[in-house]
């Protein structure tokens, strides 16, 4: 019975964001993929309670590479890059980034966390030409099964499956599996 709530609500939830997913496909050609989302995902990072996370949810499955149906996706959070791929029970806290990342299965993100699209979103070589004319390097984060990683801190390389990553941290190179890793830049301070 409470799987078929469910399964009515997200099928409610899918026919009230049909208007920004209509808007989205009208400006995806014009600005982009990614430009598009940022602006939509803004907009319904605005709804809160869980008439929000069922709203995010069926705009995300829709436009995102990936984002399965029990992902939770709270208030504020919002995305920029279409690639993002959130796997089965992926939770992810209020006023949170996302950029070019892989959320592999049973992942807490906490609140305030940012994963911009690797650590060189930006190039910086040239000192005579403005940062934002600079070549741009994305690349896929990815945050393995079962991690934890707490409010605040910033990931900008990949987080091993099981590790927890303490709040504040700044990830700003890959960490293994099975770890707790605290500190700016974060290093592992203990075994799981």
């Amino acid at each position: 019975m409470r799987e078929c709530i469910k399964s009515c609500l997200r099928g409610l939830a899918l026919v009230a964001v049909l208007p920004f997913l209509i808007s989205y496909w009208c400006r995806s050609p014009l600005f982009g993929r990614d430009r598009a989302l940022e602006g939509s995902s803004q907009t319904l990072s605005l709804f809160s309670g869980l008439i929000g996370q069922y709203l995010r949810r069926a705009f995300l499955m829709q436009v995102l590479a990936g984002c399965h149906k029990t992902v939770v996706v709270e208030f504020g959070t919002l995305f920029s890059q279409n690639g993002a791929i959130l796997e089965e029970n992926v939770y992810v806290g209020p006023r949170c980034h996302l950029g070019l990342v892989h959320i592999e299965k049973d992942v807490l993100i906490g609140p305030a966390v940012h994963i911009p699209s690797g650590g060189q979103t930006h190039g910086t070589d040239d000192p005579s030409r403005p940062i934002r004319e600079q070549a741009q390097k994305r690349t896929m984060v990815r945050i393995g099964a079962g991690a934890w990683i707490g409010s605040a801190a910033v990931v900008m390389a990949d987080v091993g499956k099981n590790t927890v990553v303490g709040a504040g941290a700044v990830v700003t190179k890959p960490l293994p599996d099975n770890v707790v890793a605290a500190g700016v830049p974060a290093k592992v301070v203990r075994q799981r």
